[in-house]
């Protein structure tokens, strides 16, 4: 059977070429999430292919713990592991969706929002809106940005 994730064969041959080339960032970040994928697919119960959203999720999340490390190296005083980790982030970028912007996230929280006729409910309904905005924003806004924007909203 071949790979389910054509994502993850992207990755996978987009790391023999950076090793050609010897583009030391690229080349680590690569294999770094690539055995972070393979982690995700022996973790659970039984081992199963990853698919494209599933590596999206890993690269997100990877993604993540590198803008946040840059911002602790920044205010650590450390700038130049800041920078390592935001090449890191760049590389990641590559393989994600367009990130939406702060414009993008509260349009599609205040549709959400009408759609569930959450208006007025309050914080009860934030589980609602927040059902009804993940699937659009998978993979391409941070998690804790989004729930931000809905509890402004419905605040």
């Amino acid at each position: 059977m071949a790979g389910m994730s054509a994502l993850k064969d992207r990755l996978r041959s987009d790391l023999t070429a950076a090793i050609k080339a010897r583009d030391e960032v690229r080349s680590s970040t690569l294999r770094m999430v690539l055995t972070a994928i393979t982690n995700a697919e022996v973790a659970g119960k039984e081992q199963r292919e990853l698919s494209d959203d599933d590596v999206v999720g890993v690269l997100s999340s990877e993604a993540k713990k590198r803008r946040e490390a840059a911002t602790a190296f920044d205010d650590g005083g450390r700038p130049e592991m800041a920078e390592k980790e935001r090449a890191e982030a760049a590389v990641l970028a590559d393989y994600l969706p367009e990130q939406l912007s702060a414009d993008d996230i509260a349009a599609i929280v205040t549709a959400a929002v009408e759609q569930t006729g959450a208006a007025g409910e309050g914080m009860r309904a934030m589980g609602k809106v927040m059902g009804a905005v993940q699937p659009q924003v998978k993979g391409r806004a941070d998690g804790a940005a989004v729930a931000a924007e809905v509890r402004r909203q419905l605040g």
